[in-house]
């Protein structure tokens, strides 16, 4: 197993919240529900979160490294609390009876612990990422962009309540409107009840009779949407935004998750980003930088004429105030242009002659 920092690609310093930033932006890159997600990778990041977010186990991993379970856990058991399963399968061991494949242990304790009501009611709506390019130009001005998403949307037909149009909600006859129904589990404590979401209403303890013929009572259906998002000046390449709310629909009207947007800026022929600047190469005549003059630079707002003073060297870089990027609240960066020079390949007979004599008298 790597190194927990490792798998969420942070820092040993790294605050709660860029923890919590990485690891949901590998949770979004690894989930197995999508299209080249990777399941060990996902499982590898949640268990790295769930240990860097605690204080306390951070603490003790820091200390102890990846063995921090057994430290100090009484009984030498295997870091539940001196319980020792490790005669239990995810199935049940061969001659426990036990079958935890309901959920796992989690659930299990949670419900006995919590009442039993923690984990009732509607799924919210997934999170999903997109990405889009922009262009140099549009990332040092800023730029909206139609984005056009298919996803799961509140359905249009019932208006996310799932019940076919003139059906009437009423309460639902497997539970009676608690919402969750009682089950008899064999746990390693014994035979208890535990509270499960009933099946039928999702723990709402109302349901149509009468489902929508369009969503099937989900309550949502597959629709492209078009949203348009405003993109900063400045982004980086790589960086992502968040828009809340604008993920998938949930269940029958629950909560939408959210939307994730990675950008990506198209190199430009000619300019370069550094920070807030923007970086750019002139090339220059030989008499021009001996002998000084005017020449006109290419920026990012057009073509501006900057002064070379005689004796420009190769190298020598100019700085064209408030021709940069703007990122934030802060003023625009500056222009930085580097100049060079050109050295033709061929010259004429006359230009020869031209050079042989300067040589001349540079040399006299």
């Amino acid at each position: 197993m790597a190194d927990y920092y490792d798998i969420l690609g942070v820092s040993k310093s790294a605050s709660a919240d860029e923890i919590k930033k990485a690891f949901r932006k590998q949770a979004h890159k690894y989930h197995p529900d999508k299209g080249g997600g990777d399941e060990k990778k996902f499982k590898e990041a949640n268990e790295a979160y769930q240990v860097l977010s605690d204080a306390e186990k951070r603490r003790k991993y820091d200390q102890y490294g990846q063995g921090f379970h057994d430290n100090g856990a009484p009984g030498g058991g295997s870091g539940s609390g001196g319980f020792d399963f490790s005669g239990f399968s995810a199935q049940g061991g061969p001659a426990s009876g036990w079958n935890f494949s309901g959920g796992g242990f989690d659930d299990i304790f949670s419900d006995i612990f919590s009442g039993g009501g923690s984990r009732q009611g509607r799924r919210g709506g997934a999170d999903i990422q997109t990405d889009i390019e922009i262009t140099f130009e549009e990332m040092v001005r800023g730029v909206k962009k139609d984005i056009n998403l298919r996803k799961r949307v509140t359905c249009s037909e019932c208006s996310g309540t799932g019940g076919k149009k003139g059906s009437k909600e009423t309460t639902c006859p497997d539970c009676h409107g608690a919402g969750r129904i009682s089950k008899a589990v064999r746990t390693i404590f014994g035979t208890i009840n535990q509270a499960v979401m009933c099946a039928r209403c999702h723990g709402t303890g109302k349901y149509y009779p009468e489902a929508c013929p369009r969503c099937h009572g989900e309550g949502r259906s597959f629709e492209t949407e078009s949203i348009s998002l405003s993109i900063p000046a400045g982004i980086e390449h790589g960086q992502t935004i968040s828009v809340e709310g604008y993920g998938e629909a949930g269940e029958r009207g629950s909560h939408s998750g959210d939307l994730y947007v990675n950008i990506h800026v198209l190199p430009h022929e000619e300019f370069r980003r550094s920070g807030r600047n923007i970086l750019s190469k002139k090339a220059i005549a030989y008499p021009v930088a001996v002998l000084g003059g005017k020449i006109p630079v290419a920026t990012i707002d057009g073509e501006v004429v900057i002064r070379v003073p005689a004796g420009t060297q190769p190298g020598e870089v100019f700085r064209i105030r408030g021709k940069g990027i703007r990122v934030g609240h802060f003023a625009e960066g500056d222009h930085l242009v580097e100049l060079t020079i050109d050295v033709p390949k061929k010259v004429s007979s006359e230009e020869r002659k031209a050079l042989e004599q300067l040589e001349k008298l540079r040399t006299a």
